[in-house]
C-alpha cells in the first residue's frame, strides 16, 4: 500500500490541464481473459479486486480512498495561512503546484471532471496562483483574469468567495449579507435558529457569525483590479426583488441587520459573541478538527482568531494541527487538501464488497476491520439529540473523528457490513448493532424518511437567505438514505415494523415518472435507483411489482452502448444528462445491483454490466475512474471518492457470482 503522510492509499493521479468532455472514456488496462462467458469473466475479476482491496488495508483495520473534490479547498487553506501569517515556501509551492495542474486550458478551473468552467472556484484559483507567486502577465493568469471578467468579475461570484476576499480588503464588507452573532440565543423553536441548518452549514455558519461582526481587514498583498469588470465601480448592487416575494422580504430583511449593526446593543453582541465561542469549542473534536470536514475548521479558528485566541492556545494550536491531517502529498510535489475523509464509509463498503465477492466472514481482514468499526461507534449524544432529546446514542459518523455528528447513512452501511463478519465476541457486535438500530429507529422524520445527519431539518427558510447562494443548507430526508436504512431494518428482521413500512412507502411515492429515484448523496438518478431497488427487495417487495419494473425498464434504456451506465453531474440542472453521460466503474455497479436484486441475473443488460466491468479492470485487479460520481451538494459540491471505483464493481461482480446477500433469510424474521 502506498501511503499518503494522512494515511490515505495511493498516490492522486494529475488531472492536469483537461478539457475533457464527460462522454469521454477514461483509459483503462484491459485485465480479463479473453472470454465470452459473462460468469468467468466476473469470476476472475472478482478474484482480483478482492486480491487489490486487501492489498491496500491498513494495518489497523481501515480502508480511506483519497476524497478528491476542486481546488477552492487549496485555495482557501493559502488563504487561512496568509491571513493568519502562517504561511510557508514549501506549502504555498506545493499548493500551487497542485492548483496550476488542474487549471484548463482556457484559463479556467473546474468543480468536477470534464464539468463546465465555474466562476467563483476560477477566482479563488486565480488569487491562490497570485499568493503563490503567479503574475498577472503570466500567459495562463491573462486567460484566468479574461474570463473572470468575461462572465461577470468578482461581483457575480458567490458569497464565501468574496467573504475571503474582504479578508483582505479585495470587497467591502458592506457588500455582504449581514450575519448577526445574536443568532445564536434563537430557541430551537424559532424560525432560523442554527439547528434549522444542516450540520455542516450550523458548523460554518456559528464562525462566520463571528467573522460577520468582526469584519477584519488584513492588509492585501497586491491589487485585484484585474479580475473587476469596472475597477472603478467593482462593487455593483443587486436589485431588489418584489417585496410580496420570500426573496424580497429577505433582501429587506439583510438591509434592516445592516441598520441594526449600527446600534446593536455592545453587551449583547459581545455575549453573542462569547456564546458562540463557547459553541465552537464545545464541539471541536479529539482530534481538534470540527464535523471532520474541512471548511468548518477553517471558519472556526478565523473566529476564535479574531476573539483573541493565540495560535499557541491549545484549542488553536490542535485545529491547525487538524487540518494538515486533510493534506495529501503527491509523488510529484503537489499538494491536495481534502475536503474531507472517509474511513468509516470507505471500511463498511469495502467490508460489505469482500464478504460479498465470498471472503469468509472469519476472515483476518474482515475482523480486523469489525474490530475497528466497533471502536468508532459514538455512545455520547449530539447536536441530533437537540431535536430528539430522549433518545439513547448510537450509531457510526464517516471520518475518524465526528462525535458529534454520527450519521444514518453510515450507521445503515455499518450495520449491514458487521452481519456479515463472523466476529469472535458476539455479543459486543449484538451491543452496538442494537444500540446504532434503535438509534436509527429514532431519527427518523415526521414523514417516514431518513435525513443523513438529523431528524425533521426540512424548513424551507434557510435556503432563501441571501447568505446561502452556494450548496444545499438544509438536510431534508433523501431515497438514497432512507433506502439503506430500509434495507439494513429488512435484513434487521424488521421489515414488517411501522417504521419501516412507512420508509417503504416514501420510497414508492418518491419514484418519478421515468422509473428512477433522485440520489441526494450520489450521482445521480443511477445512484437513487442503485439504492432503492435492493433495499424494496430486501424488505419483500417482489420483483414483479410496478415500481421495480419500471426501475428497470428505466436501467435498461439508459445504459450505454459499451454495456456500462454512466451519469453526468449536470443531471442535477439539465434533463437531458438524466442517466446519461460516460460509462464509469461505480455508477456500472450501482445499475447492476439493482438489476440484480430485481431478479434480472441472466439477463442481457446485466450481461453487458458485468462483461464491462470485467473488460476495464486495470491489471492489479483495480479500475480507474476520473469522473466524480459523489455528491456533497448535488451540483455545487461534488466529489470523487478514490475507493467507489473498488468497492462497489466489486460488490456487483460478488453478487452476480454468489448471490444477493441474506438469500435465504426471509424478510420480518431474524435469522443467521
Amino acid at each position: 500500500m502506498t501511503a499518503t503522510t494522512d494515511g490515505s492509499s495511493g498516490p492522486l493521479k494529475s488531472r492536469a490541464a483537461t478539457a475533457s468532455s464527460t462522454t469521454d472514456t477514461p483509459f483503462v488496462t484491459i485485465a480479463s481473459p479473453a472470454t465470452s462467458d459473462p460468469p468467468e469473466a466476473a469470476r476472475h475479476a472478482a478474484e482480483r479486486s478482492v486480491e487489490y482491496l486487501l492489498s491496500i488495508q491498513d494495518a489497523e483495520g481501515w480502508w480511506k480512498g483519497d476524497l478528491e473534490t476542486n481546488v477552492t479547498m487549496d485555495a482557501e487553506d493559502l488563504l487561512l495561512r496568509q491571513f493568519l501569517g502562517i504561511q510557508d515556501a514549501r506549502t504555498t509551492e506545493a499548493a500551487g503546484r497542485f492548483i496550476r495542474g488542474e487549471q484548463r486550458e482556457d484559463g479556467t478551473w473546474a468543480t468536477f471532471y470534464g464539468g463546465p468552467a465555474e466562476l467563483s472556484t476560477t477566482i479563488e484559483a486565480y488569487v491562490a496562483l497570485r499568493l503563490a507567486g503567479d503574475l498577472p502577465d503570466d500567459p495562463h493568469m491573462v486567460r484566468a483574469a479574461a474570463w473572470i471578467r468575461e462572465h461577470g468579475g468578482i461581483a457575480q461570484s458567490r458569497v464565501f468567495t468574496r467573504i475571503w476576499l474582504a479578508l483582505f480588503g479585495w470587497w467591502k464588507w458592506d457588500d455582504l449579507p449581514e450575519l448577526p452573532p445574536e443568532l445564536i440565543f434563537l430557541p430551537s423553536w424559532f424560525p432560523l435558529n442554527i439547528y434549522d441548518f444542516g450540520c455542516w452549514a450550523r458548523q460554518t455558519i456559528v464562525p462566520l457569525t463571528v467573522v460577520s461582526a468582526k469584519r477584519p481587514v488584513r492588509p492585501a498583498p497586491f491589487a485585484l483590479d484585474e479580475l473587476h469588470t469596472d475597477p472603478a465601480r467593482p462593487n455593483p448592487g443587486k436589485p431588489l426583488a418584489p417585496a410580496a416575494s420570500w426573496d424580497g422580504f429577505f433582501q429587506r430583511t439583510d438591509k434592516a441587520l445592516h441598520l441594526y449593526r449600527k446600534v446593536a446593543p455592545r453587551k449583547l453582541r459581545g455575549a453573542a459573541m462569547n456564546a458562540a465561542a463557547r459553541w465552537i469549542i464545545e464541539r471541536q473534536e479529539n482530534d481538534g478538527c470540527w464535523g471532520g470536514i474541512q471548511p468548518p475548521a477553517v471558519y472556526s479558528i478565523i473566529a476564535l482568531h479574531l476573539l483573541g485566541y493565540d495560535l499557541r492556545h491549545p484549542v488553536m494550536r490542535a485545529g491547525l494541527e487538524s487540518l494538515d491531517r486533510f493534506t495529501v502529498w503527491r509523488e510529484d510535489g503537489a499538494r491536495m487538501i481534502e475536503a474531507c475523509q472517509s474511513p468509516v464509509w470507505d471500511t463498511c463498503l469495502a467490508t460489505i464488497a469482500l464478504a460479498d465477492a465470498g471472503l469468509p466472514g472469519d476472515h483476518p481482514a474482515l475482523v480486523k476491520a469489525a474490530d475497528w468499526m466497533l471502536g468508532e461507534e459514538i455512545v455520547r449524544p449530539g447536536d441530533w439529540a437537540v431535536r430528539r432529546p430522549q433518545l439513547a446514542p448510537g450509531g457510526w459518523a464517516f471520518e475518524f473523528h465526528n462525535d458529534n455528528y454520527p450519521d444514518i447513512d453510515d450507521t445503515a452501511e455499518v450495520i449491514l457490513a458487521l452481519r456479515r463478519v463472523k466476529h469472535p465476541d458476539p455479543s459486543q457486535v449484538e451491543g452496538a448493532i442494537a444500540r446504532a438500530g434503535r438509534w436509527t429507529l429514532g431519527m427518523q422524520s415526521k414523514n417516514g424518511a431518513w435525513g443523513a445527519f438529523d431528524a425533521d431539518n426540512t424548513s424551507a427558510f434557510p435556503n432563501r437567505l441571501p447568505f446561502c447562494d452556494f450548496g444545499e443548507v438544509i438536510d431534508p430526508p433523501s431515497a438514497d438514505v432512507t433506502a439503506h436504512v430500509v434495507e439494513m431494518l429488512a435484513h434487521e428482521g424488521k421489515a414488517h415494523h411501522p417504521r419501516t413500512r412507512r420508509g417503504i412507502d416514501w420510497l414508492l411515492a418518491e419514484q418519478e415518472p421515468n422509473g428512477a429515484w433522485f440520489g441526494r448523496w450520489g450521482v445521480n438518478y443511477v445512484y437513487g435507483t442503485g439504492s432503492v431497488v435492493p433495499a424494496l427487495a430486501a424488505a419483500g417487495v417482489p420483483a414483479s411489482h410496478p415500481a421495480i419494473r419500471r426501475a428497470v425498464r428505466w436501467l435498461e434504456s439508459v445504459q450505454n452502448d459499451d454495456g456500462g451506465w454512466g451519469e453526468d453531474l449536470r443531471s442535477y440542472r439539465e434533463e437531458e444528462w438524466v442517466g446519461h453521460g460516460a460509462s464509469t466503474a461505480s455508477q456500472s455497479a450501482w445499475a447492476l445491483l439493482a438489476l440484480l436484486a430485481a431478479g434480472e441475473r441472466g439477463s442481457k443488460a446485466v450481461e453487458r454490466g458485468v462483461t464491462w466491468l470485467a473488460a476495464t479492470q486495470r491489471a492489479d485487479g483495480s479500475w480507474d475512474e476520473p469522473h466524480f460520481t459523489g455528491t456533497g451538494f448535488p451540483w455545487d459540491f461534488s466529489i470523487n471518492y478514490h475507493l467507489y471505483r473498488q468497492v462497489f464493481p466489486l460488490t456487483a461482480l460478488g453478487r452476480y457470482v454468489h448471490g444477493e446477500p441474506f438469500a435465504g433469510r426471509a424478510p420480518g424474521r431474524k435469522g443467521g
